[in-house]
């Protein structure tokens, strides 16, 4: 069986056309097909219901995708086990990380990454949405989440706890809140995927429905409105941490409750063959934001 087929399987499954996977691949559609034919006749069976506006996995090509993933993944990590010593990383290292985090952590990160490794060439995705990393091909997923290491195949790269926050000109405006009570009279800058603001009381997750003037779809949008003193906002640490310690923002405790303390991790398509230049991007940013400003206790933040 020819590997270079069987990649070939997975971009098609994973952009859902045969014109879209020539693209990427730089081959004619005609080609495209061809190939495809010959791997479904070496297997004998056929891998996509084919008409002329759509494409989709059969059963056969759903239960082939994983065991097509898993061959091509040690193809990799037999190339690496042999270039890694010898020249550093290489090969195209696929990752998708939210926009904040992405720009001003993962982007320096691979930066030294690239600069230290010539043949190292990173294609990042930044996203505020959940990407399915099994089916698009991506070798890594940055995401700041509440999980555990048995949720998925994931790693825990750092803390990094919700805060509330306001401009200081909002707060001279409106006053603070210091309890649940209190924040739903405030006008608060909601995120989309937010519909309810988490909290812990205690041993259990507490969920606390806000409102208010504006809200937005990504993280940027939000912090930006609250820089602006539109209200309070509910946003992770690193989000926010440099605003709080320029007196750009002030977070906000409130005495009836404790935030959620949620991390960033790594999540993998797969548990077995993560590649060399996975496993060494993971270090570096866990190295990255572990010696960075470190999350404090909030209430040290307050004036």
């Amino acid at each position: 069986m020819d590997l270079a087929d069987v990649t070939l399987f997975r971009v098609i499954a994973s952009v859902g056309s045969l014109s879209a996977a020539a693209r990427q691949l730089g081959l004619t559609p005609m080609l495209v097909s061809r190939r495809l034919a010959g791997l479904e006749a070496e297997l004998g069976a056929r891998l996509f219901h084919r008409t002329t506006r759509s494409l989709s996995l059969t059963p056969e090509g759903e239960a082939f995708l994983p065991h097509a993933i898993t061959l091509i993944e040690a193809r990799d990590s037999a190339f690496e086990s042999v270039s890694s010593g010898r020249s550093g990383l290489s090969g195209v290292l696929k990752i998708t990380a939210p926009n904040v985090i992405g720009h001003s952590i993962v982007v320096p990160v691979v930066a030294d990454l690239i600069a230290g490794n010539p043949g190292l060439h990173v294609d990042l995705t930044l996203s505020d949405g959940v990407i399915d990393i099994a089916t698009t091909g991506l070798d890594v997923a940055v995401r700041v989440a509440l999980m555990k290491p048995s949720d998925m195949v994931a790693t825990k790269v750092a803390d990094n706890p919700y805060t509330l926050c306001a401009s200081p000109d909002y707060i001279n405006r409106h006053g603070r809140p210091s309890t649940t009570g209190d924040l739903v009279a405030h006008p608060c800058i909601k995120l989309h995927a937010m519909d309810t603001w988490p909290f812990m009381r205690g041993s259990e997750l507490h969920r606390v429905r806000v409102s208010g003037p504006f809200s937005a779809s990504t993280v940027d949008a939000v912090r930006a409105a609250c820089v602006a003193g539109v209200g309070i906002a509910m946003m992770t640490y690193w989000d926010v941490h440099k605003l709080i310690e320029r007196g750009e923002l002030q977070s906000i405790v409130l005495s009836d409750v404790e935030p959620v303390g949620i991390g960033i991790w790594a999540v993998f398509p797969t548990r077995t063959r993560v590649p060399a230049r996975v496993r060494v991007f993971i270090d570096a940013l866990r190295e990255r934001l572990l010696t960075d400003i470190q999350p404090r206790r909030l209430t040290a933040a307050i004036p």
